[in-house]
């Protein structure tokens, strides 16, 4: 496989419910990468929906 043991970055402009990055890690997963990180550079802030 073309992404075997490999590490991946997976660049977002804005983050908003996260559903596309999850769905893009998983893909990438599946596809056989190793380790997917995320970088962000805009995150949308749902104070109803925070965890923090």
């Amino acid at each position: 496989m073309f992404l075997s043991d490999r590490n991946i970055v997976l660049v977002d402009d804005v983050l908003t419910t996260g559903a596309t990055v999850q769905a893009c890690a998983k893909a990438l997963k599946k596809a056989g990468a190793a380790r997917v990180d995320v970088v962000v550079f805009a995150l949308v802030f749902n104070a109803a929906r925070s965890h923090v």
